[in-house]
């Protein structure tokens, strides 16, 4: 998956914004003001963050050798997936959904996206 559709899978998402709130190369996907993804512009192929459940993070990396634990990032809570390592496309949309998800369970019932 390339950066733009990458950004546009993000986008698709309900009540989903980018922002760019801690320099000019790091784009953040949020969900009611909740980040759910973050990439770099120019290192895209470094790899994308996504937040994920614990256990499920563990088993993630054990598996795919295109996830790794979060750079930067609460490495419980959130892994960093190499987008162009040749992992399958629908895994990560997978992925994306699932970061995507839970940050919704996390929100208010009145703040949840319909």
């Amino acid at each position: 998956m390339n950066i733009e559709d990458f950004r546009d899978y993000c986008l698709a998402k309900p009540a989903t914004t980018e922002e760019m709130p801690f320099d000019q190369d790091t784009l953040v996907f949020k969900v009611k003001g909740k980040m759910f993804a973050l990439c770099s512009l120019s290192e895209y192929g470094k790899g994308i963050a996504l937040k994920c459940d614990p256990e499920q993070a563990i088993l993630l990396r054990e598996q795919y050798p295109q996830v790794l634990p979060g750079y930067h990032m609460n490495k419980q809570h959130w892994n960093t997936v190499l987008p162009e390592a040749g992992l399958p496309l629908d895994i990560l949309k997978s992925l994306i959904d699932d970061s995507y998800t839970l940050v919704v369970a996390k929100l208010p019932k009145s703040q949840k996206p319909v």
